[in-house]
């Protein structure tokens, strides 16, 4: 299982917050299993739109290569574009 990315992390936290301030002005649930109810249904909301976050393509492609696989001359040729010292 792969680690969360931030904006996973934080669509979903977002949903979870506003899913659950929604319902419970919408239904006037106060306390009891309502609110429990209400809370695992927004749990679940921003577990699903969490899961749905999608990584753009070419940050997936960069991150599944590895410093190994990279040639030396591609590393001395960023390296020298990059440096101060031109």
């Amino acid at each position: 299982m792969s680690r969360p990315t931030p904006a996973q992390i934080a669509y979903g936290s977002a949903t979870v917050v506003f899913t659950t301030l929604a319902m419970l002005l919408l239904t006037g649930a106060d306390a009891g299993p309502k609110v429990a109810v209400i809370a695992l249904a927004a749990l679940a909301l921003g577990l699903l739109v969490a899961s749905l976050v999608r990584i753009p393509r070419e940050r997936a492609d960069a991150a599944a290569r590895l410093p190994e696989q990279r040639t030396p001359a591609h590393a001395a040729s960023a390296v020298g574009e990059h440096s101060l010292h031109g």
